[in-house]
């Protein structure tokens, strides 16, 4: 009941649609009702010519009145029009009677139909800002196969199972509704005795759908690993065929493969199982109501005669249909309930990287960025301890130590990607949780280890930040990294694709590229993570000039691993174990013979 409550928190804007769905579809019952009981005084009259009627009588809204006044409007029809010309007028508004139901059913579909449209376009949407929202550390605990999934998989997963079942449970119950009032004035004892044996029939159907909605869940996680194993796939390649893992990669996929569709037969076998199961409970409760009427009609009982039985259940008879289903409309809504839960264990995913409420507006940088009693656990693992360090503006600080020690995790901070769990990280004085997100991140150019570049051009690459490209400001940031030469010499220049993740550049030529994103920005703070770990001698000496020209008037934070490139730092900072144990301008720390820096610069001249 909660899923089914959060299914229509996602309808909720939708609500006028949903109200005019519910009209047309209690107007088409109503002519559905009307259609089905049309003929029957009519044929009362038409085979027992002895019980005309001649006056309507004094007006009563009830339900005798009405049935006399049909047998008067067919009498007259009889008397006017003779036999044939009667069933021919009958006839006439039988046809009409099923044109209005059915065109009726079209609108109610059609206001389905934007219902179902537009709350799955919303929920992808609001998946897809939730993963924009959340914080990075999440997806280091995520598959992107299996939120891959959940975006795709089982958004549509949802419009087939749980959406396109919105129109049965939205239109027979309104159905059965009206034609249980009929019964009910038809025959009470009858009708009661049916709705006594449908909750034994209902009780059933709930116990096999009941473990299909859990092999649902089971079922599209298989899917979500078994999409992440061909991400990974076609992500190592190059690595499978080298290691020649072709056939351990072959039966990694082809075990999970197998589990999914184990998984998937269940489910089907389950689903199919509905209409069958209903038809035959169906089945049993009319032949038990025939036995029951019968007996009635034959003794005389209960104000039911033959031709009321025949009234009975012919409208009974169309109840199954629309019972079947929302039969099968719940089996499937079971079936989809997996794919919301999985959905929802994604949009219920906790933001740790918010903006406060009255975060403050930032206009620029002017003093420093100091790191005070910092701590950071990753898996209540010690990262960062106790970091305190200030870097004022203009400065150049180099963090440098052995992989693991915690050197991209303190760049991280910085533009908020992770909080700390302790102390604070302040600009000009403020705490950048009480800044605004996007002013905080627009005062930062950010060039990371691996650089990563998007299915596009190379201009609207390096302008990816800019508000309004320059084509002037994209040449020159190009210029400045080393670019421009190979981007024009690519068959259509700035205008060329990339290709996917970059990949019909080589490694060095998509970090320049990267490079000259960060210069087009012109942040006053630049964190340079590698960034220049994937290029050649030559490039490197070339973009290295070009970053040296451009950290003239800025403030920057570099990570490295290659001590050559940060010789000219005003501060190197040396982490270890998550500490920083050495601090100081490259000669101070080459002097230490003993010192960390020192060791670390003697290994990488060997």
């Amino acid at each position: 009941m909660n899923k089914i409550r959060l299914l229509l928190k996602y309808i909720a804007p939708y609500k006028w649609s949903a109200l005019k769905n519910i009209l047309y579809n209690l107007i088409s019952a109503v002519f559905a009702l009307f259609s089905f009981t049309l003929i029957i005084p009519f044929l009362n009259i038409l085979f027992k010519p002895a019980a005309i009627v001649q006056s309507p009588g004094a007006f009563k809204l009830t339900f005798d009145y009405l049935n006399h006044f049909s047998k008067y409007f067919f009498s007259n029809l009889i008397e006017k029009n003779g036999s044939a010309g009667a069933l021919l007028i009958v006839s006439i508004i039988f046809v009409a009677a099923s044109i209005l139901k059915n065109a009726f059913i079209f609108l109610s579909n059609n206001s389905m139909a934007y219902i179902r449209a537009s709350t799955v376009r919303d929920l992808r949407k609001k998946m897809y800002l939730k993963i924009l929202r959340l914080p990075l550390s999440y997806f280091t605990d995520s598959r992107k196969g299996d939120l891959m999934t959940r975006i795709s998989n089982d958004v549509q997963e949802i419009e087939v199972s749980v959406m396109s079942s919105l129109t049965m449970l939205f239109r027979d119950p309104i159905t059965i509704m009206i034609f249980i009032i009929y019964l009910f004035v038809k025959s009470y004892q009858l009708t009661l005795f049916a709705l006594v044996l449908l909750p034994v029939s209902g009780w059933l159907i709930g116990r096999v759908s009941r473990t299909l909605r859990s092999s649902a869940f089971i079922g599209q996680q298989r899917l979500g690993r078994l999409l992440s194993v061909v991400e990974e796939t076609l992500s190592g390649l190059r690595i499978i065929k080298g290691f020649n893992a072709e056939d351990k990669m072959k039966g990694q996929f082809s075990e999970i493969n197998d589990q999914y569709s184990k998984i998937l037969k269940r489910v089907f076998r389950k689903q199919y199982l509905a209409s069958p199961l209903s038809e035959v409970l169906s089945s049993i409760v009319v032949i038990v109501l025939l036995y029951v009427g019968g007996l009635l009609a034959l003794h005389g009982s209960g104000h039911m005669s033959p031709e009321d039985l025949m009234a009975f259940v012919v409208v009974f008879s169309q109840i199954i249909q629309p019972a079947k289903n929302i039969t099968t409309a719940w089996f499937s809504i079971e079936k989809g309930m997996g794919s919301i839960d999985r959905i929802d264990q994604v949009l219920n995913a906790e933001e740790t990287i918010t903006e406060k409420p009255n975060a403050l507006p930032v206009k620029g940088f002017n003093d420093s960025i100091e790191f005070r009693g910092l701590w950071y656990a990753y898996n209540s693992e010690p990262v960062l301890k106790n970091i305190n360090l200030k870097i004022k503006k203009g400065d150049t600080v180099a963090i440098v130590g052995k992989s693991g020690a915690g050197k991209s995790t303190l760049a991280d901070l910085v533009p908020r990607f992770i909080d700390p769990d302790k102390g604070a990280i302040l600009i000009d004085g403020i705490d950048v949780r009480d800044m605004k997100l996007t002013d905080l991140r627009y005062l930062m150019g950010i060039v990371s280890q691996h650089p990563i570049l998007f299915n596009t051009s190379f201009s609207e690459n390096i302008a990816f930040g800019a508000d309004i490209p320059d084509n002037e400001k994209i040449e020159n940031a190009a210029r400045i990294a080393n670019a421009h030469q190979f981007i024009t010499e690519t068959e259509s220049g700035y205008d060329s694709n990339v290709g996917e993740s970059g990949n019909k550049l080589s490694g060095g030529q998509r970090q320049r590229i990267s490079i000259a994103r960060a210069i087009m920005l012109n942040p006053p703070i630049l964190i340079l993570d590698e960034a220049t770990s994937a290029l050649d001698t030559e490039s490197e000496r070339l973009v290295q000039d070009a970053i040296l020209k451009l950290m003239k008037t800025r403030t920057s934070i570099i990570i490295a691993h290659r001590l050559s490139t940060i010789q000219h730092a005003d501060l190197i900072v040396v982490l270890d174990d998550g500490m920083i144990v050495e601090s100081g301008t490259h000669a101070e720390l080459i002097n230490k013979k003993d010192g960390f820096y020192a060791k670390l610069h003697s290994f990488q001249a060997i």
